[in-house]
């Protein structure tokens, strides 16, 4: 039986990668400042660490003494485009000072497999109609905000203790990813999330606000898939950055327009200002379908998985945030 450490258990996606590890045989540790919010957790233990500190970072990596199998780095400070654009003093010290913790911690321990989740803010922008972007096109480096820029000052700094140190690493880009468990108000919560709590409120024929003039182009990726590509990654002999996201390129106003009519709604979009991010992200998917993986959810099917459990939280709370 591997034994694995998910580090960002109590968050979203890694809530939903000890539960694709558990399916799969593992024993799994997972490690966060706090619990997952919405679901018990699936792992074999929970440790509720500061990753900020290296001795938690040291105790998270090591089972009975000895390294884990496979450590998977998902735990950040991060948020939806409203607090990334608002906490970049936060972000670029506490995602900082966990990466750099963790990938000593695991290379000093001793763990042959290391995982980091990036994401595809390391890129610059693209303008509607550019070409698809290829790993290699993160450089010239010019990410659009601050979480992008410590994204990709952690893939290096991984990258050089799998090239000195012995460690295998593997890097995958996420795309904006989305489905049940996840923040969905309070102003962390992510495009889809948000989009879903808005058309949950609204009554059919109603009015919801959408930041920017929705014409900004997306790639959102299920959960479900986000995991399996995480895994075929971490099993595979790919040492250099991945994306990993579906190919399906949706604008803003798209996603409400899918959101609405999985809900059977119909729903008017009201464009206010508001921070949007770049124009358009979407990127080649070539190199992780090397592993064999491809996404199995289009994104109609996967809010067909979301919005209900979304439109449940409004009923059962009262509380649709902001």
């Amino acid at each position: 039986m591997k034994k694995a450490v998910v580090c960002g258990a109590g968050g979203f996606i890694g809530h939903h990668l000890t539960g694709f590890l558990k399916q799969r045989g593992y024993w799994v540790r997972g490690v966060d400042i706090k619990r997952q919010e919405f679901a018990d957790s699936s792992a074999d233990e929970f440790l509720l660490f500061d990753l900020r500190i290296p001795g938690n970072c040291r105790d998270a990596v090591l089972i009975d003494g000895k390294p884990a199998d496979e450590v998977y780095q998902l735990a950040a400070d991060m948020g939806g485009m409203g607090f990334i654009h608002s906490a970049e003093c936060e972000i670029m010290t506490n995602s900082a000072l966990i990466n750099a913790h963790m990938i000593n911690a695991a290379s000093s321990a001793g763990v042959p497999r290391y995982f980091f989740s990036s994401s595809a803010c390391v890129y610059r922008d693209q303008g509607i109609g550019d070409s698809y972007l290829t790993e290699e096109d993160a450089y010239p480096a010019l990410p659009d905000n601050e979480y992008g820029w410590e994204k990709l000052y952690a893939e290096r700094m991984a990258l050089s203790f799998a090239r000195n140190r012995g460690i295998e690493v593997r890097v995958a880009r996420f795309q904006n990813c989305f489905g049940p468990f996840g923040t969905w108000r309070g102003g962390r919560e992510k495009a889809p999330a948000a989009i879903c709590r808005k058309v949950a409120l609204a009554d059919d024929g109603g009015t919801i606000e959408v930041w920017g003039d929705g014409s900004a182009l997306r790639v959102y990726t299920y959960v479900a898939d986000l995991c399996a590509g995480v895994y075929d990654l971490m099993q595979s002999d790919i040492g250099e950055p991945v994306n990993l996201g579906s190919d399906e390129i949706v604008s803003v106003d798209g996603l409400v327009e899918t959101v609405a009519a999985v809900a059977g709604k119909t729903v008017n979009i009201k464009h206010v200002p508001g921070p949007v991010g770049v124009t358009a992200r979407y990127h080649s998917t070539d190199r992780i379908k090397m592993t064999g993986w491809t996404a199995n959810y289009t994104l109609r099917k996967g809010l067909e998985e979301t919005l209900p459990w979304i439109e449940e939280q409004v009923r059962t709370t009262g509380l649709g945030g902001r």
